[in-house]
């Protein structure tokens, strides 16, 4: 490859300009997840050597399909180029430990290379995208960050390369690269929904809302490999499932592993070759269902969960299953009975308590959870994922008034944009309180809305 991109793997994309300049997201030895993820399919050995090679990594957040750390320990020579989180721990992490660290400024050109140049954004979810430019084609790598208040500056840029615009972006059926597995009361597992019929409808309706030319899949290419997660594998997306109602005269669906020539403007399929299915014993990584916890755990996981203002608010309690044992970690009693167990190994729980990472136990799939009580919605979002995972683990804002500082941080670098999210975020909140989302009126009120979007 001359002048031009590869995706593969996960989330990886390689741009090049004569050379491998930038890779992203380099997931491509190890596992992830405690184990529980894999990598679909292969990645191919010329790819490998353009990874070893290139000169610039860019990560755009810090779950491990993307801030792989088996995979970055291999890279350790090369300049890392990050987002401007707030709170910044992934670049004080990262240069603690030696790694050659640059911050990218929000919303401003970087040229990495003759032909090749880069815009990151970071947003309050502390997921980032990165803009690139290759040679005169744009590349919207949104992996798996949503649009935080960026959607007008973005499709600003895409608007000006006309045809030239390519968006790569988080796909998937159920949702599976999220936390899915929950329980009821009574112990039955509560069988995930679909998030949409047609998966390729779907991104369909994305690429057109940007106005990018072409859409490829992206940062959803895992397979789960743990027994404890195994049973999550009938609810992932297949590469087939991507076309699924995709019919469109203009916009093109790519391969989902893609080779793309910026001189030529013509692309073909990479076509690695699928991992084998593999189902490893929870014990391969570490973890076993029956160790207890310790006393210092209990008191590790309380100050853990009680830093965290929020759930002050939020919880009556919070109860830990180890080992077949309950912990219950009271946290206010003047909440209505309203509840989380989670139910998970003590290896994997506990170091996502010691090193303040516990989207990570979530994602996997493995632990189970339980909602008791009142809850706004049937899942951990939005009143206990965000605060827990992304404000207090990363962001370091564990108090209202800290959140608060946090996201008006973000707000400040695009005011004008911010308020204007945070607008239609309002509004959407009171409408969805009046509207079911059954009624006729919502189903002609939402498709005037996107009409208007798209227009």
């Amino acid at each position: 490859m001359r002048i031009g991109f590869d995706t593969i793997g996960n989330a990886l994309l390689i741009a090049y300009d004569g050379k491998p300049v930038v890779v992203t997201d380099p997931w491509f030895v190890g596992s992830a997840y405690f184990g529980s993820w894999g990598l679909s399919h292969e990645i191919p050995d010329e790819q490998r050597e353009a990874i070893l090679g290139t000169e610039y990594v860019w990560i755009s957040h810090g779950h491990p399909d993307h801030l792989s750390w088996d995979s970055i320990a291999l890279l350790k020579d090369k300049k890392l180029l990050l987002p401007n989180h707030v709170g910044r721990r992934i670049a004080e992490d990262l240069t603690k430990q030696g790694y050659d660290v640059q911050v990218l400024p929000d919303r401003k050109w970087v040229r990495l290379s003759e032909r090749v140049q880069v815009l990151c954004i970071s947003d309050f979810n502390q997921d980032a995208i990165l803009l690139l430019d290759i040679n005169g084609w744009l590349v919207v790598n949104q992996n798996d960050a949503g649009d935080y208040g960026w959607h007008r500056f973005v499709s600003g840029i895409v608007k000006k390369h006309g045809d030239k615009t390519v968006q790569l972006h988080l796909s998937s059926q159920y949702g599976d690269a999220d936390m899915l597995n929950y329980f009821d009361e009574a112990g039955n597992r509560i069988p995930p929904t679909k998030v949409v019929p047609d998966i390729g409808a779907r991104n369909l309706h994305r690429t057109q809302l940007i106005g990018c030319k072409y859409y490829g899949p992206f940062s959803s290419m895992h397979s789960y490999q743990r027994e404890d997660s195994a049973w999550a594998r009938e609810y992932g997306t297949s590469l087939e499932d991507y076309k699924l109602g995709w019919s469109h005269p203009y916009h093109e669906l790519l391969p989902p592993f893609v080779r793309f020539d910026c001189e030529a403007g013509t692309y073909s399929g990479i076509g690695p070759k699928p991992n084998p299915t593999v189902t490893l014993a929870p014990e391969t990584f570490g973890d076993s269902w029956s160790e207890p916890l310790e006393k210092q755990d209990v008191l590790k996981i309380a100050r853990y969960f009680r830093r965290i203002e929020h759930m002050n608010e939020l919880l009556r309690f919070i109860n830990v299953r180890v080992g077949g044992e309950d912990h219950i970690i009271d946290i206010n009693p003047k909440v209505p009975e309203r509840g989380i167990t989670f139910e998970a190994p003590r290896h994997s729980f506990m170091t996502c308590i010691d090193w303040e990472i516990f989207d990570d136990v979530l994602i996997g799939n493995f632990m189970k959870v339980t909602l008791h009580g009142p809850w706004k919605s049937d899942r951990l979002y939005p009143d206990f994922t965000p605060f827990v995972a992304k404000y207090a683990d990363n962001g370091r804002a564990y108090t209202a008034e800290e959140v608060a500082a946090y996201k008006r941080e973000y707000a400040l670098r695009a005011p004008v944009d911010a308020l204007a999210f945070e607008a239609q975020f309002q509004f959407e909140q009171a409408y969805r309180k009046l509207v079911p989302d059954t009624s006729v009126v919502h189903k002609l009120a939402k498709q005037m809305y996107w009409a208007i979007r798209k227009s």
